[in-house]
């Protein structure tokens, strides 16, 4: 008996069934301006949607979270901003761990769809690249140059229809 139940949508087939996935995600603000932050997790947010062909209605709940040296303004508020109003938004500060990368924003966004965990892409840009080098194969500046480039998108490309 599967463990989650077929839910279709107007995009969906009904023979692939939808199921709860994690989507990582992380940037660097400028500086700790509210703009700063709330320019950096827009960008990063509408990156992870795009790079997993998501819509909004696929999003669940989102976790953020920032390093203590981000202080100005919740990371996410972008995502309001965004007009995200119905979807469930959680904010938390970093450990403080000597060494780590600051001006880090991370992002956990659940999500429905019918993609294999495999083809997942996760999305590192702005500068957290470093965080998970192994996601990353290749730089990420931009929405147009998102993570999903490289091994990830042709582990997408060879995810079964």
């Amino acid at each position: 008996m599967p463990m989650s139940t077929p839910r279709q949508t107007s995009t969906q087939t009904p023979t692939r069934w939808r199921r709860m996935r994690g989507i990582r995600g992380a940037t660097r603000a400028a500086a700790d301006t509210p703009e700063a932050i709330l320019t950096a997790t827009r960008e990063l947010l509408e990156c992870m949607l795009a790079a997993n062909a998501l819509d909004l209605d696929d999003v669940v709940s989102i976790f953020f979270s920032a390093t203590p040296d981000l202080t100005s303004t919740f990371p996410a508020g972008a995502a309001r901003d965004l007009g995200w109003t119905d979807i469930p938004l959680m904010c938390m500060t970093e450990i403080a761990v000597r060494g780590a990368l600051g001006h880090c924003i991370r992002v956990l966004m659940h999500v429905e769809t019918t993609l294999p965990r495999e083809a997942i892409v996760h999305v590192y840009q702005g500068g957290a690249e470093s965080l998970r080098p192994d996601l990353t194969p290749r730089p990420a500046t931009s929405m147009n140059q998102h993570a999903g480039t490289g091994l990830q998108a042709d582990l997408r490309a060879e995810a079964p229809a």
